[in-house]
């Protein structure tokens, strides 16, 4: 099978660490070229990595060398800006989350993946950690079988801590400064205040919003948002509560990612790892309690050690290839944006 030949559009801190690394090293991908606007960077990137070409910007990139696919490392308030012009061309296309600012733009984005048949995948990378992937089976299974009783709870805590985990090391920085591009306009509707707001929680939680969802495998509505900003509370289509705990508590070192799913004779435990943390797969225990068996076990999978964002980039490349669906289409992460505003509306009253 022949290398896809992969484009990057954005080597900054995020575009090295957590996307650049992993694409170079799977045997299946060619990073064929990158875009960057900082010139240096740009040159010393392309030399680390033996990249054979490299450009100002992603326009130039789509003009000049074919690509099977690209990564398009931006902030998500350049989606809106950037990604219609990859779309057009018919090149799958992978961002980082949300898909958009705002959930306008947002559906922009997904009809313009779908009039042009054209994956778009949106990166919340927490839905390729091995321990998301085997829990979301488990549950499936659970929920196919019956034997653990109704699903009732789906819990995200979400304390800040060390994101990094050592993972920032040896990416390539020049001192040059971004260059102030165009950017998304605040929502419609919104004032400064509430756009802030809005923002800030968008930036620090869309992840949990989106794997509340990847857990439930339905959608669900805000039911309920408390005036301190600690909790987030949903119902899913069927009637599961969902609940995201927000900075119970701050912690300089470590990380403290976790989701419960409760069953009525049943549960799931996820402790997920820092995001730029190597080699490391989240953990899953299962509590089984079904009445079949003399008392209740506990099992905990070993997992591969393949970390999320390494997985996340395998997923990229199997969803190009047709192998199967992306993890998260630009049609679903809307609901995130929907979620969000939906939140910030409620607790503010």
């Amino acid at each position: 099978m022949p290398a896809l030949k992969i484009g990057f559009a954005g080597v900054g801190f995020m575009g090295q660490l957590a996307h650049l690394k992993n694409y170079i090293a799977l045997p299946d991908c060619e990073v064929a070229a990158i875009a960057e606007p900082r010139p240096r960077l740009r040159q010393r990137v392309a030399a680390r990595y033996e990249i054979p070409q490299a450009f100002e910007n992603h326009l130039e990139m789509l003009e000049h060398c074919p690509l099977d696919g690209i990564v398009a490392s931006q902030p998500y308030t350049r989606h809106s800006i950037l990604i219609p012009d990859i779309l057009a061309r018919k090149i799958p296309v992978f961002t980082e989350k949300p898909v958009a600012l705002s959930v306008e733009s947002g559906e922009r984005l997904a009809r313009l993946s779908e009039e042009n048949q054209t994956l778009h995948m949106v990166g919340y990378h927490k839905r390729s950690d091995p321990a998301m992937e085997y829990a979301r089976e488990v549950i499936r299974d659970w929920k196919a079988s019956g034997d653990y009783g109704a699903m009732r709870l789906v819990r995200a805590t979400m304390p800040p801590g060390d994101w990094v985990a050592g993972g920032s090391q040896g990416h390539i920085d020049t001192g040059e400064a971004p260059p102030a591009g165009e950017n998304e306009a605040p929502p419609a509707g919104m004032d400064q205040d509430t756009f802030e707001e809005y923002n800030s929680f968008v930036n620090y939680y869309i992840h949990q919003v989106n794997a509340l969802r990847f857990l439930l495998d339905e959608p669900y509505d805000v039911t309920h948002a408390t005036r301190s900003g600690a909790l987030l509370v949903g119902e899913s289509s069927s009637g599961v509560t969902a609940t995201l705990e927000m900075a119970p508590f701050n912690t300089r070192q470590g990380w403290f990612e976790t989701f419960l799913v409760g069953f009525e004779h049943g549960s799931i435990f996820i402790e997920l790892p820092a995001p730029l943390a190597l080699h490391q797969p989240g953990k899953v225990t299962l509590l089984r309690d079904s009445g079949k068996m003399p008392c209740p076990q506990f099992e905990s999978p070993v997992l591969p050690p393949r970390h999320a964002m390494l997985n996340q980039a395998m997923n990229f490349l199997a969803a190009i290839r047709g192998e199967k669906p992306a993890p998260c289409s630009a049609m679903e992460a809307v609901e995130d944006l929907r979620v969000a505003r939906d939140y910030i509306r409620l607790k503010r009253g």
